[in-house]
């Protein structure tokens, strides 16, 4: 399903087929608004997110200024990844891109908490419900922060209000 690009949404680009899983998985929460995200195609490796983030699409966040991103890259357990990530984001758009993901590779995490989109599932549960049962596993805690962040900015795009 494409995104209305005039309204808030979010673009998911994810790195392999392993991450693309985990996005498709976060869109089976029954309470996604589904018309406001899309997951496109992986690009094959952490690297090429940043360059296809830079050539393909963030020229267009500069055009439609309601859109977010949020990049899905394996760190391989590089601890300097994020913020090499991070250094590769435009400043007028850091605001506006969040980069997640498995703290080694998402194998990991399908060895760890089951299949992928089990896994999707539950990211978008814990994401909706402001709880960590999933995000705080040891292979995805390190996203705190920007978890943190894209609860603020992304959940609103992505459910239509919180839970009770």
């Amino acid at each position: 399903m494409s995104v209305n690009k005039y309204r808030p949404h979010v673009y998911g680009l994810p790195e392999d087929d392993a991450n693309r899983q985990l996005a498709n998985g976060f869109l089976l929460h029954p309470d996604l608004l589904a018309r406001n995200i899309q997951v496109l195609p992986e690009v094959g490796g952490w690297l090429e997110v940043l360059s296809h983030f830079k050539s393909e699409y963030a020229k267009g966040m500069e055009q439609y200024q309601q859109r977010l991103m949020v990049l899905l890259i394996d760190f391989d357990a590089d601890e300097t990844r994020l913020s090499y990530a991070q250094a590769c984001i435009p400043p007028a758009l850091k605001n506006r891109v969040f980069i997640i993901g498995a703290l080694t590779r998402p194998e990991g995490l399908r060895a760890q908490l089951g299949s992928y989109e089990t896994i999707g599932k539950a990211l978008a549960k814990d994401c909706r419900e402001n709880t960590n049962a999933t995000w705080g596993s040891d292979l995805l805690r390190h996203n705190e922060t920007e978890l943190r962040r894209l609860r603020q900015h992304v959940l609103p795009v992505l459910f239509a209000r919180a839970p009770q």
